[in-house]
C-alpha cells in the first residue's frame, strides 16, 4: 500500500490499511532474540526439553519477539511517501493471545484507528493483529502508537 503523504493518512482512519506477506519465525531468530534480551527460558531455546515438556511440543517465540516484528512488517506492507522519520511512541492493550512455534509463519493486519496532528507530522494509532498461518485465533493484538514526521 502506498500512501501519497503523511497528511493523507487521515483518509485511512477506520480502515484496514494493509495485510503483510507471511514471515517465518525461525529457531535461529528466536535464539538471536534470546541472546539479545538475555531471555533464554527453556521454552524458547531448549528444543529437546520443549519437545518433551512444552504443551506446544516445540520451542516457541518470545511474545516480545513477535511484538518486535511490527516495524519490519509495517515497512513491508506500507509506504508513506514524503515521510522523513517514523518513531515508536508507545503501545496500549498489548496481548499475546497465542503461541508462535519455531518455524511458524506470521503476518500482520494494520487498521488505522486514529491520526492526530503534531509538530511537523502526525501521531498514528494502529490496531494491529498478528496471525499465525493455519490458526483462526490471532497470536498478538495491540494498539500501536507511532509518530510520522515529514
Amino acid at each position: 500500500m502506498v500512501i501519497p503523504s503523511v497528511a493523507r493518512l487521515k483518509e485511512w482512519v477506520g480502515r484496514e490499511v494493509a495485510v503483510t506477506d507471511w514471515f517465518t519465525v525461525s529457531q535461529e531468530r528466536i535464539d538471536a532474540f534470546a541472546g539479545a534480551t538475555e531471555d533464554d527460558q527453556w521454552i524458547h531455546v531448549d528444543r529437546k526439553r520443549a519437545a518433551e515438556e512444552s504443551p506446544y511440543g516445540t520451542t516457541v517465540a518470545h511474545g516480545f519477539l513477535t511484538l518486535s516484528l511490527l516495524p519490519h512488517l509495517m515497512r513491508q506492507a506500507v509506504e508513506i511517501q514524503g515521510m522523513r522519520l517514523g518513531i515508536n511512541y508507545g503501545l496500549n492493550r498489548v496481548r499475546f493471545t497465542g503461541p508462535v512455534p519455531a518455524g511458524s509463519r506470521v503476518r500482520a493486519r494494520f487498521r488505522l484507528a486514529a491520526v492526530e496532528d503534531i509538530a511537523k507530522g502526525v501521531q498514528t494509532t494502529w490496531n494491529v493483529t498478528v496471525e499465525r498461518e493455519g490458526e483462526a485465533k490471532p497470536v498478538l493484538v495491540a494498539e500501536w502508537i507511532t509518530r510520522r514526521h515529514e
